[in-house]
């Protein structure tokens, strides 16, 4: 393909804008390529490629989203000699409006001291207290660790934090402009699946449940082998820690869908309200507090969260990521890993090999 330049970008819109049923995903991809190429595009191309997705409906559809995921990846920062460590990944879209505590972050640390080999992909927060990057960088961790040093840290400690922002340069043009726009994008949809790790294993929270098969068909599109697609039935996008959860399970190629609570894992139900986020500092400290199995200061509590809730609610969640990725067979296996793992002090291990590995650069 020539040099993609704003010129050669104007039929695509056109296309996208006027005939989208004819809309190609090699047209996807080739848009992305005008997006994510400098001076290949125009602000107001990208604001009108954006809008036309949104309308036409395209943006959650699961062919779309992959093209567009395969072009964001591969113009992402290479990691050079992780091809040979297979890693999993626990996120969810965003947008659920709970304000709940950072759970996929905690649990994706507990998993690898339960023995996964964890790749977290995360960013900021958008819209909540605090965000997977916000939490650990209260928990004093470097989000700038050298991606050559990234195999040797996961043979080491299983867990590694990759800042979204550090890993996808192309992404700072955009981000200006979707927020100007005040709706939500398919980089929405396309933030759980830019890992530059590539995990072929993931568990991916969805708020809408019309998301969930969009999600598994984009999954498998992108080479995942196992995968977990969930929605607590308030429209969470994590496993609940309150009721019902529904899960549509990828694995060798089929997908079964289900229904989970609390029970299922073995562990009590609690209220959304005693997993409310508080401010990252709050989040942090309430989780070295778990990590450590020792009592948080008062001050530490946001009114109405329990510990005793945030420890079963990353159980649970760590528990899924254990199964998905082979460490567990069921659930309960599971949550016995993680429980092991943070009374075995292994998960805060883990936390503190990567906090070790930031400070000496």
């Amino acid at each position: 393909m020539a040099s993609p330049t704003p010129e050669s970008f104007k039929p695509l819109l056109k296309k996208l804008a006027t005939d989208s049923i004819s809309f190609t995903e090699e047209d996807m991809a080739t848009s992305f390529e005008h997006i994510v190429s400098t001076d290949a595009h125009t602000p107001a191309q990208i604001a009108a490629f954006l809008t036309a997705l949104k309308l036409t409906g395209n943006d959650e559809k699961a062919e779309y989203i992959a093209a567009a995921a395969t072009v964001m990846r591969a113009h992402s920062v290479q990691i050079p000699g992780l091809d040979s460590i297979p890693t999993c990944d626990i996120v969810g879209t965003g947008g659920d409006g709970l304000d709940t505590f950072n759970v996929s972050t905690a649990a994706a640390v507990v998993a690898a001291g339960a023995g996964a080999t964890v790749t977290k992909h995360g960013a900021r927060s958008a819209s909540s207290a605090s965000g997977s990057a916000d939490l650990l960088l209260s928990l004093n961790c470097s989000l700038s660790i050298h991606p050559s040093r990234l195999p040797a840290l996961l043979s080491s400690s299983r867990f590694a934090f990759l800042f979204a922002s550090n890993y996808h340069p192309a992404m700072a043009h955009v981000a200006p402009l979707r927020r100007e726009m005040g709706f939500p994008t398919i980089f929405n949809f396309l933030g759980p699946l830019m890992n530059p790790a590539r995990p072929t294993r993931m568990v991916v929270g969805v708020a809408k449940r019309s998301l969930a098969g969009v999600f598994v068909d984009a999954l498998q599109r992108l080479g995942v082998q196992r995968a977990m697609v969930v929605r607590g039935k308030e429209g969470m996008d994590e496993i609940s820690p309150a009721g019902e959860t529904e899960i549509w399970e990828l694995c060798d190629g089929r997908v079964k869908e289900y229904t989970v609570s609390p029970f299922n894992f073995g562990v009590k139900a609690h209220p959304l309200s005693s997993v409310k986020s508080g401010s990252p500092t709050n989040n942090a400290n309430l989780f070295k507090s778990i990590l450590a199995t020792s009592t948080p200061s008062f001050d530490d509590i946001p009114e109405g969260v329990e510990l005793a809730a945030l420890k079963d609610w990353i159980l649970i969640n760590a528990s899924a990521l254990l199964v998905v990725a082979g460490q567990a067979t069921n659930f309960g296996q599971g949550v016995t890993k993680a429980r092991e793992a943070i009374e075995g002090l292994h998960a805060k291990a883990a936390l503190d090999a990567f906090k070790k590995a930031g400070s000496e650069q």
